[in-house]
């Protein structure tokens, strides 16, 4: 990677990790968000109301200083309050035109809540702006700074007027609620936030290290996964989970996006990852494509949840043996199960050479060998 490409990929890294920051278990919506922002396509984030979707996307357009517009979309909502109101003095003047300030036609980041609530009229000017970059305003043809919207709702439609504007959001993210054990976490980050102690986003990068970070995507060698990729298009046609000819189209744009990311510009069998923001339709999809992603990957969060489940049994086998008796049978299988563990820890070892899974290997490394001093001296070994 040349200089200018990796200080530029040093710079999306940095984006990504300012963007995570003060959000408790969103990293993945932030990754779906950036990597929107990185191919020039939209994202919609799907989940029920105060999942952080809309202050991150707020966060983002601060974090890059673009001119951001934010609406929460009904069925009654009218073309004139994301447009703009007609300019009646010019009408007066039989001249057709809206007055734009402050309003879609000049954002360059569009976050749209309920997004699939709006209206055929809207929606079919939606269509040509996510697509074209154009907007169609009475018998005027209008080009439109946006750079990427990012879309909100509670729930994947159904109505088939609906399918056009779905589709072209090329990344989907679940937005799940937090899991009971980072209630925590999420207090205490609502607290620092409460008590005005999170510092304002500040602009890290401009919209024009942006457009060059685009640019440099395109430089990413995709030729070595274009195989695996028509693989896993078949395997998941197969399991009913079907992807459009457009979303086959710009994957690979999302693949070399990763490499990128990840500051590299050879894209690997582990980028095909971005399949879990695009191939998924319903909410049910999202687990089915992680598990054939599972299966068919050598991904790093595969090996990072197996290490964790083994710690937590380390974790538990720990309290129990301080209180066993020299003589407890139990040890004994302890000591076996905790041999097979260790063997399993050295082989993802030698499986992966990612930096998460290669720490989290040798830490729990380290307390199956303290658990099994501990166990060996109560045994007598």
């Amino acid at each position: 990677m040349s200089p200018a490409v990796g200080g530029l990929a040093a710079k999306a890294k940095m984006l990504y990790e300012k963007l995570k920051e003060p959000f408790v278990g969103r990293e993945e919506e932030a990754r779906a968000i950036l990597l929107a922002l990185l191919t020039r396509e939209h994202v919609v984030l799907i989940g029920e109301p105060g999942t952080a979707k809309s202050a991150m996307a707020r966060r983002l357009a601060e974090l890059i200083n673009a001119r951001f517009f934010k609406y929460l979309l009904t069925k009654y909502t009218e073309p004139s309050e994301l447009f703009g109101p007609l300019d009646l003095r010019a009408l007066k003047e039989g001249r057709y035109t809206r007055i734009t300030r402050g309003k879609l036609p000049e954002a360059e980041i569009v976050f749209l809540d309920e997004v699939f609530n709006a209206n055929s009229a809207i929606l079919n000017a939606l269509l040509s702006i996510m697509q074209e970059r154009v907007w169609y305003d009475g018998y005027s043809e209008i080009r439109v700074p946006l750079w990427s919207l990012i879309g909100a709702t509670n729930r994947v439609p159904e109505d088939p007027e609906l399918e056009a504007v779905y589709d072209r959001f090329l990344f989907r993210q679940y937005a799940r609620p937090l899991p009971e054990n980072r209630w925590s976490e999420l207090l205490d980050a609502g607290w620092r936030l409460e008590a005005g102690l999170v510092e304002p986003a500040k602009p890290v990068v401009t919209l024009d290290d942006i457009a060059e970070m685009n640019k440099a995507i395109f430089s990413v060698d995709i030729s070595p996964v274009k195989p695996k990729l028509l693989r896993l298009f078949a395997i998941l046609e197969e399991r009913g989970i079907h992807l459009t000819d457009r979303r086959k189209t710009k994957t690979l744009k999302a693949v070399a996006a990763n490499a990128f990311l990840e500051g590299r510009q050879r894209a690997e069998e582990r980028d095909l990852i971005v399949l879990k923001y695009i191939a998924p339709r319903d909410i049910a999809d999202f687990d089915k494509v992680s598990i054939v992603l599972s299966e068919e990957l050598k991904m790093p969060e595969r090996f990072i949840k197996e290490l964790e489940d083994i710690r937590r049994n380390i974790q538990e086998a720990a309290r129990h043996v301080d209180s066993m008796r020299s003589y407890d049978p139990r040890l004994i299988d302890m000591f076996r199960s905790l041999k097979i563990a260790k063997s399993r820890i050295l082989n993802i070892l030698r499986e992966t050479d990612d930096e998460r899974v290669q720490y989290l290997a040798k830490e729990t490394l380290k307390s199956i060998d303290e658990l099994l001093e501990k166990i060996s001296y109560k045994l007598g070994m």
